[in-house]
């Protein structure tokens, strides 16, 4: 069968079969994918741990970068692979093939660029990262090696996005999944029984990144994907603002974080070592907790760009309502979870450094107060961005680490010392929710009012 006609099936499929069952299909690869993405960065975190604080603090000082990354990525897989999912939706597939090259090359470049100009300014970036003296040399190491795999980490992050948003997620968690086991299996061999350190973690998250990658794009060549060809790869000034009108609310939400974990850096570094190890702990294990409810959104996000593509306006709203009602729900459990169990969760990673100990259960338990609002927020942002709302999506994207989180922790600590560090960021998640919920409500009836 030809890629034409799977891609009639799959049009079929994603504008007819009920909602509920296909989200939950759609979901599945991507939540399993997010699942163990998010559990080798813990894995990570957890072998460093063996080394000391200084260096767990250094995984988060460089977890800024990472982030970084990650917001290219994003931002070139979203843009590109909304534009695709809605030219499915439309069967014009001649323009998602070019639009699916174009992004991938695209994003490649950016990486190698990256990775050029973060070697030749290293040093600096390190310490504007937020890396204390004794943090630094650890920070650095990681760092240098880290940027190595920019452009393969880039570009797997475009192309599991590009899959997933074509319907096609589970061979984007074939990829991802292999490349994470492998991380888990390279670092304690790396770092402890290879003697290499922090440098061990970076290495092995590096070769598990060229692994997945290489997997995902031979991937591509299969089940009606469409493929990633040079001939195919047709940059123009329309398709560079398709991407950026697309990924924008990706590269701030992502590219806010970053600056977001730099000011945390920053803020908590006075306290010690001891409280930025903490704070990575606290940001790896809420990362994970919340992994699945992204996977979630992210099995919705094909299911609303096909079908609003198609003009099905009731499947993309009853999608959204059927999403928002499960993650709220699973979100509270995990919260209530979370807040009783704080303390044996931190004393995974450190038995050894009371102050960590202290610090990170205080923390997460307060996060955990917050944790459900997160379904509304990340799903209505997920919305809004595929559906071409990129004005909407962007203000919602900055909002939780930009507009609300920033200026929070550039004050409350001054005032509140460490406290002030630790209530950040639920403070934050309760403004941006105040934010969204008029933005979303707005959105559904405008579906309403177009429904015939």
């Amino acid at each position: 069968m030809g890629t034409q006609e799977l891609q009639i099936i799959k049009y079929k499929k994603m504008t007819e079969e009920p909602v509920e069952k296909l989200v939950i299909k759609m979901a599945i690869p991507t939540i399993i994918s997010m699942l163990i993405t998010s559990f080798y960065n813990m894995a990570d975190t957890f072998f460093v741990s063996r080394i000391n604080s200084s260096a767990t603090a250094a995984v988060g000082v460089i977890f800024s970068l990472m982030a970084m990354i990650q917001a290219i990525g994003f931002c070139f897989g979203h843009g590109s692979g909304n534009y695709i999912s809605r030219k499915l939706g439309e069967q014009d597939i001649e323009e998602a093939e070019k639009m699916a090259s174009t992004g991938f090359f695209s994003a490649f470049l950016m990486g190698v660029i990256l990775a050029i100009l973060g070697t030749i300014f290293l040093n600096p970036l390190v310490k504007f990262l937020g890396a204390t003296d004794s943090i630094f040399p650890y920070a650095k190491d990681y760092m240098r090696i880290i940027l190595i795999g920019a452009p393969f980490m880039i570009s797997s992050f475009v192309l599991n996005n590009q899959l997933r948003l074509q319907g096609n997620a589970a061979y984007a968690m074939v990829g991802i999944s292999i490349g994470a086991l492998l991380n888990i299996v390279l670092d304690p061999i790396f770092i402890l029984s290879f003697d290499m350190g922090i440098k061990g973690a970076a290495y092995a998250t590096v070769l598990s990144q060229v692994v997945s990658f290489t997997l995902i794009l031979k991937l591509c060549n299969y089940g009606g994907t469409i493929p990633i060809k040079l001939s195919n790869f047709k940059p123009n000034i329309s398709k560079y603002k398709e991407i950026i009108h697309g990924g924008l609310p990706s590269l701030c939400r992502q590219g806010i974080a970053s600056f977001a974990t730099i000011f945390l850096n920053l803020a908590v570094g006075p306290y010690g070592d001891s409280a930025v190890a903490a704070m990575s702990v606290v940001m790896r294990v809420t990362n994970f907790a919340s992994a699945a409810l992204i996977g979630f959104g992210q099995g919705f996000q094909p299911v609303c760009g096909f079908n609003y593509g198609a003009k099905n306006y009731r499947r993309v709203k009853d999608a959204f309502w059927f999403c928002v009602k499960v993650s709220t729900i699973s979100l509270t459990i995990l919260a209530i979870l979370g807040f009783i169990f704080a303390s044996n969760i931190i004393e995974v990673f450190s038995k050894e450094d009371p102050d960590l100990i202290i610090i990170g259960i205080k923390t997460l338990r307060m996060q955990c107060m917050a944790f459900p609002f997160l379904g509304w927020i990340i799903l209505c942002n997920m919305m809004l961005q595929n559906i071409g709302k990129y004005v909407k999506a962007s203000i919602l994207a900055i909002s939780r680490q930009g507009l609300c989180f920033i200026p929070i922790i550039l004050i409350l600590p001054k005032i509140f010392g460490i406290t002030g560090v630790q209530v950040s960021q639920p403070i934050a998640d309760i403004l941006t929710l105040i934010i969204s919920i008029p933005m979303g409500i707005m959105t559904l009836k405008e579906f309403k009012n177009l429904e015939v």
